[in-house]
């Protein structure tokens, strides 16, 4: 990232331009650029098709994603970008690079890749309908950003070879989102020095951009591990000490501080390990804690209280806390202002997708799966949104992009690649996500991505103007701290297990564009299915049998439930 002294002495060299001035330096170049990179991304849906399709039948857990590494990274190494893998000691995690004349300005482009527990469905089935009963799956949609990026990335990248355009791509892949488990530890571990802006994208059902402080919470992700010792439970349980006695104490003791948070609080558990046997006086236990509030101070009260009450959780029950780690961390969002109008304009230039009359019968039956009045799908772009007021702030989700964007000017594109109506981390969100909804929506926010890195790298303003915002409004009193040590190391254990059991069994559906145009067509699904009243001769034609149900079967899916 850029020093902010370095920036200051950019700045106080541009400002002795006047905005006319400023705005004239723009290429002149840009505006028929900008139309060339609509058409050439245009030009190469079928790549965001499979590129969504192909991530969206790995369903691959954070930590774990190396099909999806193996993929991605050689779509870019094909096109001339250098690879680096296992970046910030994460073995899953990688980064593209790719520069052009002096290499200036840097832009990042970053969006996440890792899926959800149990949530493996059939895209293009509009109920519950699993691939694999239980198998993991992208319940969140994590599957469509990189074909956002990438496509975008690829498409200004000609152009810059072909113009002579200076500057670099840096892509990179979003690990572990759903544990906030890697982006602190890539900026603890310099993965983004030198960069100018960094391009963020995320699913949604509509497009959104924002600027300012965000409503979501800040996070600390952490486990405690307490230290006992085994007993016959029935022959001589006295002379046991249970660490699950500790970790039970532990969360009482949590319930009742709940009356006593605050109302942005929101914080949740499990219990990872409870012992193996119950005739087996536990010696070992862990509880895994979110603790979240609208800032790093208040997190921190949180946390500093949880790690008290395990010290008298321990003391009560005799045992020890064994550990306790830091897994997972976030700051709250605040995203940079000028880039955020450059995309927002990008927004508008775009437009929602063409939805088909199956894209919205798709949507209408989701939609009324979930119990909620059926509405179909986006027809009006959201308003660019500003800061919120977190005095007044209920709290939220929060995401580790967060960490980013208080170390240079961020910016999240939400694009319209699902449908409204889903829960979240669950496997209704990952009905449409390997559907021509998600196609299209990922499309256009490729095309916005792409206009977006024109701006940046063309117009002459943007970039420093970015910079004049973060360093003289948005940090002006406020220094990012991170959540973890320089001790702290990367949970690279997540989810293993949980792949190592499903894995195998998933490889025989992943997507084969050599042999299928999509994946809706290599699980033999009738785009849409939804349930509707049907004949005995109907249903019996519907049935699916195990056979029918691995790639390249021709039925659409299970019998109505």
């Amino acid at each position: 990232m850029r020093s902010p002294s370095h920036r200051a002495l950019m700045l106080a060299v541009a400002l002795v331009f006047t905005p006319s001035i400023l705005a004239a330096q723009a290429d002149p170049r840009l505006d028929d650029l900008k139309e060339e990179a609509l058409e050439m991304v245009e030009e190469d849906a079928k790549m965001v098709q499979e590129i969504v399709d192909m991530l969206f039948s790995f369903g691959e857990l954070g930590m774990q994603e190396f099909e999806t590494q193996r993929y991605l990274t050689g779509i870019l190494e094909d096109h001339g970008f250098e690879i680096e893998l296992g970046v910030a000691g994460m073995p899953s995690a990688w980064t593209a690079r790719w520069s052009n004349g002096s290499g200036e300005p840097v832009i990042a482009l970053g969006s996440d890749v890792d899926g959800i527990p149990q949530s493996n469905q059939k895209p293009g089935v509009g109920y519950r309908d699993p691939i694999l009963s239980m198998a993991p799956g992208h319940g969140e949609g994590h599957n469509s950003g990189q074909a956002v990026n990438i496509v975008a990335a690829l498409n200004v990248k000609e152009i810059m070879e072909r113009e002579g355009i200076d500057g670099t791509l840096l892509i990179w892949p979003g690990i572990a989102e759903e544990q906030l488990g890697s982006k602190a530890y890539m900026v603890r571990d310099g993965v983004f020095d030198g960069v100018d802006v960094n391009l963020f994208t995320h699913v949604s059902s509509n497009f959104g951009m924002s600027w300012g402080q965000s409503g979501g919470n800040a996070l600390v992700s952490a486990m405690f591990v307490f230290e006992g010792e085994t007993a016959h439970s029935a022959g001589s349980p006295w002379r046991g000490r249970s660490a699950l006695d500790a970790v039970m104490l532990l969360a009482q003791a949590w319930e009742y501080k709940r009356e006593h948070l605050r109302p942005a609080e929101r914080s949740h558990y499990i219990i990872v390990d409870g012992g193996d046997q119950p005739n087996v006086v536990p010696q070992t236990a862990s509880i895994w804690f979110f603790f979240r509030e609208i800032n790093y101070d208040l997190v921190m009260e949180s946390y500093d209280a949880a790690k008290r009450m395990a010290e008298g959780a321990a003391l009560m029950t005799d045992t020890q806390v064994d550990t306790i780690m830091t897994i997972g961390s976030a700051w709250s969002r605040h995203f940079n202002k000028p880039v955020a109008e450059a995309s927002y304009e990008n927004i508008q230039q775009v437009g929602l997708p063409e939805w088909s009359e199956a894209d919205v019968t798709l949507a209408n039956a989701f939609q009324e799966e979930m119990g909620q009045e059926a509405r179909g799908l986006a027809d009006e772009i959201n308003e660019l949104s500003g800061p919120v007021d977190l005095s007044r702030s209920l709290g939220g989700g929060s995401d580790d992009i967060g960490d980013i964007s208080w170390n240079m000017p961020t910016v999240t594109l939400r694009f319209p690649a699902n449908m409204p109506g889903g829960p979240g981390h669950n496997w209704a969100n990952g009905i449409a996500m390997a559907t021509p909804i998600a196609h299209k929506g990922s499309l256009a926010g490729a095309k916005v991505q792409a206009l977006t890195l024109l701006d940046l790298f063309l117009d002459g303003a943007t970039v420093d103007a970015a910079w004049e915002y973060f360093n003289e409004e948005q940090t002006a009193e406020t220094t990012y701290t991170p959540f973890i040590t320089p001790e702290d190391e990367p949970a690279i254990w997540l989810n293993a297990d949980i792949m190592d059991e499903w894995r195998e069994q998933m490889r025989p559906y992943y997507y084969d564009p050599s042999r299928y145009d999509t994946y809706l067509e290599q699980l033999g699904i009738e785009y849409p299915t939804i349930r509707r009243p049907v004949s005995d001769e109907d249903a019996e034609a519907a049935t699916v049998s195990p056979e029918a149900a691995r790639p390249g079967g021709s039925t659409p899916g299970g019998p109505s439930r």
